[in-house]
């Protein structure tokens, strides 16, 4: 005789599997092996829905995961893993990426603020209002960072993975891959007929070869040139004079940065990055002196695809020797 469900799971199964529904076609490509999650979805305003993962126990303290430009949740299914059992993992698709909607430019106006706004109101309805420890990486450092600094008490670590939350060094020039994806009508082509920033991104940001699943679920969602919209967007957003849209928001990010000097900072970096390369990393170096530094010499800009068996044990160790106040510290092997 079957066992009656009750209401809560009769409701569970009914969210789940409203979710697979309004997953995107796109999604065929991502092997339920390599991402054994549960969608969820945040209405963002004017019909906009922001897909997230929302892992591990509601009750734990959350840890925050923000990707960045071409990647999308996906990019951190390994420490969501190893992080689920313990905490409460929240991981959200920025609008046009991932599984979340892909508006046009008449419904959604693709700018840094908009991804700060969105990724502040998303913390707030789903309840990630304190204790949380935040992990980012590439444009996920502007806009975690740009969201964090407005309500610094939400945030109890940081783990920084080749990222910046400030401007361009000026040691530093624009790369030129970027810079033609960036101003000309050529680059814009490129990369919306033929996918070619999240394409290239999946050899040029690493130094492992990927094998042929994860790197067709890392662009997979960007299907179609109008798929393709945030990870152009992204690029002619990057701020480099005070003209841009985004460069006011830097600057402010920025300068409120040391508002964390109190908290634990962990650094994990990948030294082949050709675009966050050392210069950025002596400037987060100058801003978190206190940070724990790790240094992967044969890592590139992806450097969880790079390095994912060494940092997903650190950030374990990390989270572990700074428990949060009033709690105890957990035990994690010291591999």
């Amino acid at each position: 005789m079957t066992a009656q469900l009750s209401a809560a799971d009769l409701k569970q199964r009914a969210e789940d599997a409203a979710a697979e529904r309004r997953r995107p076609a796109s999604a065929e490509n991502v092997p339920e092996s390599l991402y054994p999650f549960t969608s969820h979805w945040h209405d963002r305003g004017g019909g906009i829905a922001m897909h997230y993962l929302d892992e591990g126990p509601r009750d734990a303290s959350p840890v925050v995961m923000v990707h960045g430009n071409p990647s999308w949740s996906f990019y951190y299914r390994e420490l969501v893993r190893a992080l689920r059992g313990s905490h409460r993992v929240l991981v959200p698709d920025h609008i046009g990426c991932g599984f979340s909607d892909k508006p046009d430019d008449s419904h959604y106006t693709y700018t840094l603020q908009s991804r700060v706004d969105d990724l502040e109101g998303w913390l707030d309805a789903v309840g990630a209002t304190k204790n949380v420890t935040l992990i980012v990486h590439d444009w996920g450092g502007m806009i975690g960072m740009g969201a964090a600094v407005r309500k610094p008490e939400r945030i109890a670590r940081i783990v920084l993975l080749n990222t910046a939350a400030f401007h361009l060094p000026k040691s530093k020039a624009l790369p030129g891959t970027l810079k033609l994806a960036r101003d000309t009508a050529l680059g814009a082509f490129l990369v919306q007929r033929f996918n070619a920033f999240s394409r290239g991104a999946v050899t040029m940001a690493v130094k492992r070869r990927l094998s042929a699943d994860v790197a067709r679920a890392l662009t997979a969602p960007y299907d179609t040139p109008a798929n393709r919209i945030a990870t152009l967007r992204f690029v002619q957003d990057i701020p480099l004079v005070p003209s841009d849209r985004a460069y006011a928001v830097v600057s402010d990010t920025a300068a409120k940065l040391r508002v964390f000097a109190d908290r634990p900072v962990l650094i994990c970096w990948g030294a082949q990055d050709f675009v966050f390369d050392d210069h950025f990393l002596e400037e987060w170096k100058r801003i978190y002196p206190h940070a724990e530094l790790e240094y992967y010499r044969d890592a590139g800009h992806y450097v969880l695809e790079d390095a994912a068996e060494r940092i997903v044990p650190r950030v374990e160790r990390f989270i572990a020797a700074h428990p949060l106040a009033g709690s105890a510290a957990s035990t994690v092997p010291h591999a």
